[in-house]
């Protein structure tokens, strides 16, 4: 059955039993999301890996890099397999594709296939899956765009917290090759389990529900496409500062035991207590400042989250650390990485519109893609974390300025227009 989202005002004034399936299908969504996330565990995989095929470690990690490239790349087909396939169809496709790709996995000999199979084919089934089922929670909630938004994202990070412990405890009893054919299965039946709840959203006139200061006011263009989207400096400036949130966040994630050890001075052991406290603040942060975006405004919390890493990569570079300043700044900056890529798929369907959400979303996602290389490519250019993140901090003030000045595509020529009238009719005023 295909669902409808109304066209009235106030999403909370339909039926109870749509109210009823709506929250089904949040069920759905989180399952589904949970066993997407799961793919965060790969550094479990490094070692193991390296040594049971004599692969260096560097070589082994390099499919996490193809995973993610993968991931978003599939981002920018996702919503044209939804048109053509319809989206329980796409998530089981999508979760027998992933599973499988993991599967297979524990049958390979060398880097070749496991580049192919755990890199591209399970990095562009989880985007697939990922886009699409995030994307359609947000058009049954429009009301509720950023907390609908940070619980979806916020299971994605949780899958990856959970399955830390599942794939550790799977790689110890049978070996990595023996954990991958498990942990492929338990995914597939995740993802295809929660699909049967995931019912697809029909958008057919959207109203302004619930939206607060700094979101896209009701007189604003809504439903633009991707080739309408891509003639707005807008859609490039969104770009630009989701680029940035990425870059700094992923970086961080990627050599955050390194940093402990070289400059706070930490022992191996304590560093690596940053990897899980990572994962607890960048879940957090997902939930908790996708919730505030619909209270606030979602540009305040993009503006104040980039501030906050901008204030933290800086103090990592320049100031003497400690274990408490370290630890501090690792959480802020995760808290805020988290925050920022769950109000982003919100802030463009307050731009662009819900119903080529997907579509215009996957655009706007490659720069998770672009982020994720940039970090790691600016760190091996300048040879080491200081002027790395001395980089970070001018691109999240660069950002910080872009976010203090966007608004929605042509509201503030509306805007002008608006006030002309006004001044040319004074007597309008009153009506």
């Amino acid at each position: 059955m295909k669902a409808i989202i109304s066209s009235a005002p106030n999403m909370a004034s339909t039926t109870e039993s749509t109210s009823i399936n709506r929250w089904l299908i949040v069920l759905g969504t989180i399952i589904v999301q949970m066993g997407l996330g799961t793919i965060y565990t790969w550094s479990l995989f490094n070692q193991p890996l390296s040594d049971r095929f004599g692969w260096d470690v560097s070589s082994v990690a390099i499919t996490f890099s193809i995973t993610s490239f993968a991931l978003a790349f599939a981002t920018l087909f996702a919503g044209r397999l939804q048109e053509r396939w319809g989206l329980q169809r796409l998530i089981r496709i999508a979760g027998i594709l992933l599973g499988l790709g993991l599967v297979l996995s524990s049958q390979v000999t060398s880097l070749t296939l496991l580049y192919l199979l755990a890199g591209f084919v399970v990095g562009f089934a989880d985007g697939t899956a990922y886009i699409t089922s995030l994307s359609n929670l947000i058009k049954w909630f429009p009301e509720r765009k950023g907390l609908i938004s940070g619980i979806s994202v916020g299971a994605f990070g949780t899958g990856s917290l959970l399955f830390k412990y599942v794939n550790s405890a799977l790689i110890s009893s049978v070996g990595p090759a023996q954990a991958f054919m498990y942990w492929g299965i338990i995914v597939l039946v995740l993802i295809v389990a929660g699909s049967f709840l995931i019912r697809e959203a029909v958008v057919r006139n959207q109203a302004a529900a619930g939206q607060k200061e700094g979101d896209q006011p009701s007189n604003v263009r809504q439903d633009y496409t991707v080739k309408e989207m891509l003639r707005t400096k807008e859609a490039y400036m969104l770009f630009v500062i989701f680029f940035t949130a990425c870059m700094s966040g992923l970086y961080l994630i990627g050599i955050v035991k390194d940093i402990g050890v070289q400059l706070a001075g930490l022992n191996v052991a304590t560093a690596a207590n940053a990897v899980a406290m990572v994962a607890i603040f960048n879940t957090a942060g997902r939930i908790i400042l996708g919730a505030l975006s619909d209270k606030v405004g979602r540009m305040k919390v993009i503006a104040g989250a980039l501030l906050v890493t901008a204030i933290a990569v800086m103090t990592l570079s320049l100031v003497p650390l400690s274990f408490g300043v370290f630890f501090a700044c690792v959480a802020a900056i995760a808290f805020c990485f988290g925050g920022n890529i769950t109000v982003f798929p919100a802030i463009v369907a307050d731009y662009f519109g819900l119903k080529n959400q997907s579509k215009n979303y996957g655009v706007i996602y490659q720069g998770f893609g672009f982020g994720a290389l940039a970090g790691s490519f600016i760190s091996a250019l300048l040879g080491g974390f200081h002027l790395t993140f001395i980089v970070i901090a001018v691109l999240c003030t660069i950002s910080l300025l872009l976010a203090c000045i966007i608004t929605p595509p042509g509201q503030q020529r509306r805007t002008r227009q608006r006030e002309e009238k006004l001044s040319l009719h004074p007597s309008s005023r009153a009506s």
